[in-house]
């Protein structure tokens, strides 16, 4: 069985998905909520600006995972 099919499918699906958000983000500039989390580490000095999004990455590594196993293939 040749995968390349399965995997042109795979990008032409994460494509359309791109744009969708690409889309949504443009035209409503921002989420308003995404990266501003509690829990997110944000460190500002004098000269010195620092932010890590923790909690950011953590929400959306499980949305992620929650998307890809619902409607992942068994």
């Amino acid at each position: 069985m040749n995968p390349l099919p399965e995997l042109g499918k795979i990008l032409i699906f994460f494509g359309i998905f791109s744009l969708l958000i690409g889309t949504f983000l443009l035209l409503t500039g921002k989420v308003p909520w995404l990266g501003h989390l509690p829990g997110d580490i944000v460190v500002q000095k004098k000269n010195f600006h620092f932010y890590f999004p923790l909690a950011t990455s953590l929400l959306l590594s499980l949305l992620l995972t929650l998307l890809f196993s619902l409607f992942g293939k068994k």
